[in-house]
């Protein structure tokens, strides 16, 4: 009964534990050892009578609280009896037998728990898997019998460490890791650099600790590429909040374009999976989630648009103050979701801030919070699912040299599915770039959500696939259901924006750029 009241983790460990109790016979807890624990019995040396009574045991437990348990062997037979039975010293001869080492780390419930004013049942007991068998077993016996209950309330087992081909650590053999040569490095750093203890704890939060697993120098070096990743994205975050002031320069939800929200409701999705996982000590969950918000959500797509955003823009523009508004959120959040398994790298953050802060430390600022709301979920993967079709498209017209950048691009799209068209149809902006667009707020805009100079819905696949020559991804053949083709752009290319259309030159005080950076320039 008291093994249902308890949490294993992993859940099989509940039913290794009940077979381990149910099968095993009497526990005999003494041992006839010259070392160890001693059992604090006296024998009287005609009749063989033992004295273990409650006034020569606690002589026997203040003694060894002052001095240690070598007192029993070092210390005379007068000195360990009790004050009252001193006399008989002669008499009496001390016992040999020691403590079975599992019963005496089986009452550490007792002498930590309870000893120290700690509450009972523990929170968490965590061991390799083998101690089913061992601490986690005695503990429990001793617990049971001694108060009715188990001595925890959650066992969470974790499998051994093994080599990169999952044969088992020896020192003769030659396959250890060294942990402190790990993040310090060995004497050739070219052959074992130092990777700092970031990325050993990065290694351990990425692996299913409940299962054996495995470790070596090939994968430490895939980790520090993980890690690698995480920190860049961290520091082009801080680099792009360089002139922004949260009490400032904010912009309020509820002002913020589609595109803002929707990022912003990915990352309360993210800020609810790490919690979770950390909560039920899935910490792998945990680093995967901020790995693939960091590369997937932001690096490969969030952040690829808003460098428009972000470089292009002047720096007081709506569309840059809010894109560093979804910034400033996100790099505070993911800081504290790393610090429990990259603190220096949260710390490094955090101290690096670009503005000022209420603490001083990321731990203590409390945990990551957000409760954005989901915000056209659905939408918005239909037009990622585009976006890869695209970048397909654009991949062919670069290696036959149609374009270099993806900005050198025009792209025709044609869907029959009439739900998508007017999707897109709500994505089109101006068809040459303005000072002041009249159909789009320049971010929720089809040509900055592709990253092409040119964007156009066609009426048929035929259509879509004109003047490009094989640098097309068929309907069939893609993910998002739309025939898409791509070919040069036209127009001339704007030096600053870096993107075509018919209107560069048209600001005759400023030739080789376009009106909407004449805009910017002329603010200057």
């Amino acid at each position: 009964a008291a093994i249902d009241t308890v949490k294993w983790t992993p859940e099989f460990g509940k039913n290794r534990i009940s077979a381990m109790t149910s099968s095993r016979s009497d526990w005999c807890i003494s041992r006839q050892r010259t070392w160890g624990v001693p059992i604090p019995v006296f024998y009287h040396k005609e009749t063989g009578e033992a004295l273990m009574t409650e006034q020569s045991i606690n002589r026997v437990r203040d003694l060894v609280r002052e001095h240690g348990s070598d007192c029993w062997f070092e210390m005379e037979v007068a000195d360990l009896l009790p004050e009252s039975m001193r006399g008989e010293a002669d008499s009496w001869e001390k016992g040999k037998d020691t403590m079975d080492v599992w019963f005496d780390s089986g009452s550490s419930w007792s002498g930590v728990v309870s000893e120290r004013g700690l509450s009972l049942p523990a929170d968490l007991y965590l061991e390799g898997s083998d101690q089913h068998r061992g601490w986690f077993q005695s503990s429990l016996l001793t617990s049971v019998a001694s108060e009715g209950v188990a001595p925890y309330k959650h066992v969470l087992t974790h499998g051994f460490v093994l080599d990169e081909k999952g044969m088992k650590m020896s020192k003769s053999i030659g396959n250890t890791v060294d942990p402190l040569q790990v993040i310090e490095g060995g004497n050739n750093k070219k052959k074992d650099p130092a990777y700092g203890a970031d990325v050993l704890r990065l290694w351990v939060s990425s692996v299913d600790y409940t299962t054996d697993v495995c470790v070596g120098p090939n994968i430490i070096k895939q980790v520090f590429e993980s890690y690698r990743r995480l920190r860049n994205t961290a520091r082009y975050l801080i680099g792009n909040l360089f002139d922004f002031d949260p009490t400032v320069h904010t912009v309020e939800y509820d002002e913020l374009p589609d595109l803002d929200k929707y990022i912003l409701g990915k990352y309360t999705e993210l800020v609810a999976e790490v919690s979770d996982a950390f909560a039920n000590y899935q910490f792998f969950r945990a680093s995967q989630a901020l790995l693939r918000f960091a590369t997937a959500d932001l690096s490969s797509f969030y952040l690829d648009i808003a460098k428009d955003r972000l470089y292009i823009s002047a720096a007081d523009d709506a569309r840059r103050r809010s894109c560093q508004t979804v910034l400033h959120v996100i790099l505070e959040g993911m800081a504290k979701m790393m610090a429990p398994i990259l603190p220096h790298m949260a710390e490094d953050i955090w101290l690096n801030l670009p503005y000022d802060v209420p603490c001083k430390s990321v731990f203590q600022d409390g945990w990551a919070r957000a409760d954005y709301p989901p915000h056209q979920a659905e939408a918005w993967a239909k037009i990622l699912l585009l976006r890869d079709d695209v970048n397909k498209a654009m991949e062919l017209a670069r290696a036959q040299k149609t374009i270099g950048a993806s900005l050198d691009s025009r792209v025709r799209i044609h869907t029959e599915d009439a739900e998508l068209v007017a999707l897109l149809r709500s994505l089109m902006g101006d068809s040459e770039l303005k000072a002041a667009p009249e159909k789009s707020n320049s971010v929720d805009d089809l040509r900055f959500v592709l990253i092409a100079s040119q964007v156009e819905l066609a009426e048929s696949a035929e259509a879509a696939f004109e003047g490009c020559d094989g640098t097309t991804v068929a309907a069939a053949d893609g993910l998002s259901g739309c025939s898409v083709g791509v070919s040069k752009a036209a127009g001339a290319k704007c030096e600053r924006c870096w993107m075509y259309c018919s209107s560069v030159d048209s600001v005759e005080a400023l030739p080789g750029i376009c009106p909407r950076c004449a805009e910017v320039v002329a603010r200057k």
